[in-house]
């Protein structure tokens, strides 16, 4: 392995054992390895082999992937480009590939929406978004919700469902499964209007 690599493995590992609140001891019992070759993986004083990466791996709850993942912050930035349908305008804030299979976006709903918000629409997979500015109007088959600015509504997308700004333009940040974002982000116009 790449010493840089191994560096950064190690801190990767030591960071996800602590994140878990985990002694050296505990992590060791659930990786079957002892707590010394964990600590001297752990500061350097051992290189990390493969057979014992993939233990750990599965002991922290990750995947190798994660834990070899070369660090490259060439482009950490995300530079979102709009694209509006219908009253809608979305920026995509996050990378087509995130590693929980989850898509974040920015919407801005013009008054134009509340036409495509009529119809209920049902699809697989999990919404959540927090409202930045202006109020929003939530269906949730026979209920309608008001939400605020700084108030936040989570889902599930097979109850019948749609949302529009109310009184006024307004503003989301959104988290989608991958379900949803199919059903919100690459429909059709129309789906994406309604977004639903």
């Amino acid at each position: 392995m790449d010493p840089d690599i191994d560096t950064v493995v190690r801190q990767r590992i030591r960071a996800m054992r602590v994140a878990k609140g985990w002694t050296l001891d505990s992590l060791a019992h659930r990786c079957h390895l002892s707590p010394s070759t964990l600590s001297r993986i752990e500061t350097g004083h051992r290189r990390v082999a493969l057979d014992q990466l993939v233990p750990i791996a599965r002991a922290l709850g990750t995947s190798l992937d994660v834990l070899v993942e070369p660090v490259d912050d060439t482009d950490v930035v995300i530079r979102p480009e709009p694209h509006t349908t219908d009253g809608i305008t979305v920026w995509p804030l996050s990378r087509d590939a995130t590693p929980a299979g989850v898509v974040v976006a920015k919407m801005r709903m013009d008054p134009a929406v509340e036409k495509h918000a009529r119809q209920l629409r049902v699809h697989p997979g999990h919404e959540w978004f927090t409202v930045l500015s202006g109020t929003v109007r939530l269906r949730l088959a026979e209920r309608t919700i008001i939400i605020p600015a700084g108030h936040a509504a989570e889902f599930a997308c097979t109850v019948p469902h749609s949302f529009a700004p109310q009184d006024g333009p307004a503003e989301i940040l959104s988290i989608f499964d991958h379900d949803g974002e199919r059903a919100h982000l690459r429909g059709s116009p129309a789906s994406a209007a309604s977004l639903t």
